[in-house]
């Protein structure tokens, strides 16, 4: 497993790229923007980090921007833990058999959600590739929030 990044929601990407770049002392490295979503993505990485995270190997703080979205409830900003893994079928069947509710299923063998037992959501990426779909996932449903 490797800790890809951890997901902020902002309520102004420019304010929040002035306190992370500017303050904190970040730099972008990737940005992606979701005309259909409505959202901005924006990956930060410390100094020392730069060159290994625009190869998508170091891990960074995802600035997510919803267009239609400007306040956020109490903890509702943070967003979630992102780890790669090298067989998220055989991660989710592991973590499902320990108790672990499976909340978003990897139906796409590319992206599962499960949470902490303190409802801190954690994103598992398949490296590489997507598996090929199969069952029990493939039909899978959401359980829950994520």
């Amino acid at each position: 497993m490797k800790f890809l990044h951890t997901m902020i929601r902002v309520g102004d990407l420019d304010r929040s790229l002035h306190f992370f770049c500017d303050i904190l002392g970040l730099t972008e490295v990737r940005r992606m923007e979701n005309e259909k979503g409505r959202y901005t993505l924006v990956y930060l990485a410390a100094p020392a980090d730069i060159e290994e995270a625009k190869r998508s190997g170091a891990p960074t703080i995802e600035l997510t921007y919803n267009w239609d979205e400007h306040e956020y409830a109490s903890g509702r900003n943070f967003g979630h833990l992102a780890f790669a893994v090298d067989d998220i079928y055989e991660v989710c069947g592991r973590l499902q058999k320990a108790g672990v509710t499976i909340n978003r299923p990897p139906r796409d063998g590319h992206m599962a959600f499960v949470r902490t037992p303190d409802a801190v959501s954690i994103e598992l990426l398949q490296k590489g590739k997507p598996l090929e779909p199969k069952e029990p996932w493939a039909s899978a449903q959401n359980i829950g929030v994520w």
